[in-house]
């Protein structure tokens, strides 16, 4: 991380701190490095994603793999639904020409934008896929490589793909479900709900 990214993030914290201590900032309102935790997730943005089952059973394995261009999180979203995925798990390997990752802050109930906009690796990327309100949700978390060997992660938000990202999902044959947790905001697994 060059001086100037460190610099921009010291001057952030403190604007922050300040508008937290001044009362200028309440948690219904997001900024612009801020996101909630819920969303619509666009669909149909990742055309050359491409899937083919590898191991079939009650436990089913797929190679999702993404080309150029695509948006991986969106992609994911499809495949759960067009495969009926109601539980599973999954880990990806791949590049990405930028993303948008986040950091929760428990006490703002939202999560911190944190914007990658050059070419990365991806380190490591896992997830699940659970049940929410009878439709599939999807958690993921990545940490990406910088090209002077640095790394940044967190919650998922946006993957844009260049050239490919590898995903092998495991598909489970018994459903999990999360629900609303009011602490928190986050929908969550819950291994009791039905």
């Amino acid at each position: 991380m060059n001086f100037l990214s460190r610099f921009r993030g010291l001057l952030f914290m403190m604007l922050v701190a300040t508008a937290c201590t001044s009362g200028a900032y309440s948690a219904e309102e997001p900024t612009s490095d801020y996101v909630l935790p819920s969303g619509a997730i666009q669909p149909g943005r990742a055309p050359g994603m491409k899937v083919q089952l590898i191991r079939d059973g009650d436990t089913k394995e797929y190679a999702v793999i993404f080309a150029k261009g695509d948006e991986a999180f969106s992609g994911l979203m499809e495949f759960a639904e067009k495969y009926r995925v109601t539980s599973g798990h999954f880990t990806a390997i791949g590049a990405l020409s930028h993303a948008t990752l986040g950091w929760f802050d428990l006490e703002k109930k939202m999560y911190r934008k944190i914007p990658i906009n050059e070419q990365v690796e991806v380190l490591s990327m896992v997830g699940d896929f659970a049940l929410y309100k009878g439709k599939p949700a999807l958690h993921t978390h990545m940490v990406v490589g910088h090209r002077d060997g640095t790394a940044a992660g967190g919650h998922v938000f946006e993957a844009i793909v260049s050239p490919t990202l590898e995903v092998f999902v495991t598909a489970d044959p018994i459903p999990l479900n999360k629900k609303a947790n009011t602490e928190t905001g986050l929908a969550l697994i819950d291994p009791q709900s039905k």
